[in-house]
């Protein structure tokens, strides 16, 4: 090249850009698939919780059964060199279970930003979840029992179960949503309540939180209920005593008779 010439893109001549191997960004943006997608992808939801199945684990429980852009957006295929400022998705066309949708993105590759649209095909598998499988076959890793303290005086057991159910309404308002859903289901006794758990970490969190922020006293105990892999499997059961407000008397339990007694429900998560 001779003094004074000037590079130039060898695709659209123009002088005076930043080249890459002889071609300017604008020029490469035109000539780069800059996003794809595959032609199908699969969406596996559990009908009744609505979590995700991400390839052996479950998440995002509580979703819903709407297709979000945290589930479409993975099956982006987007070019190393490619930044994406903006994803809106749009649902084109709708059959059974199988949703036609574009994504409509702004994308910037070398400095250029394009507006690239992007069709997929998506179809909804529904499969029930490992934790809702467990909920309904009364599968259950730990229990917590309900009960009252140890102060004398007898109170009776419709205001007995009325009181801890008010304090472990408030229990689980406290508590986190992955907690929450990790409960199976509880039944009514004299004594109290039996709330039954398909986790045990979370069943414990219950515990400390109680313990912590309503003032129960906690006993654990645990009885072998199988093995598995070689390992012994426990069932943990947490007994949580709440003694009766500062004031109570037996007299105001009897007089409390009258309350409404719970009736033993399953817990839905």
């Amino acid at each position: 090249m001779g003094p004074g010439s000037e590079e130039f893109c060898v695709v659209c001549g123009a002088t005076g850009r930043p080249l890459l191997d002889g071609v300017c960004s604008e020029c490469a943006a035109d000539r780069t698939v800059l996003v794809t997608a595959p032609e199908r992808g699969v969406v596996v939801i559990c009908p009744h919780c609505g979590a995700r199945r991400a390839g052996a684990r479950w998440e995002r429980a509580g979703t819903g059964s709407l297709l979000t852009a945290e589930d479409l957006t993975p099956f982006l295929r987007v070019h190393p060199e490619v930044g994406l400022r903006e994803v809106h998705w749009e649902e084109v066309a709708a059959t059974g279970t199988v949703r036609e949708l574009a994504a409509s993105l702004r994308a910037r590759f070398r400095g250029i930003e394009r507006d690239v649209r992007v069709p997929i095909s998506v179809r909804i598998e529904h499969q029930t979840c490992t934790e809702c499988s467990r909920r309904s076959g009364r599968f259950y890793t730990a229990v917590v029992q309900l009960r009252g303290g140890l102060e004398r005086g007898h109170e009776k057991a419709p205001a007995l179960r009325g009181r801890l159910e008010s304090t472990w309404s408030g229990i689980l308002a406290e508590a986190r949503p992955d907690w929450r859903r990790a409960v199976s289901w509880q039944e009514g006794l004299p004594e109290g309540w039996d709330v039954f758990f398909t986790n045990t970490l979370a069943a414990r969190s219950i515990v400390r939180l109680a313990k912590q922020r309503f003032g129960a006293s906690v006993k654990e105990s645990a009885s072998l209920f199988g093995r598995k892999n070689g390992q012994e499997i426990y069932r943990v059961t947490f007994c949580l005593r709440f003694p009766r407000p500062a004031g109570g008397s037996a007299r105001a339990a009897d007089r409390s008779r009258d309350v409404p007694e719970p009736a033993a429900s399953r817990v839905e998560p």
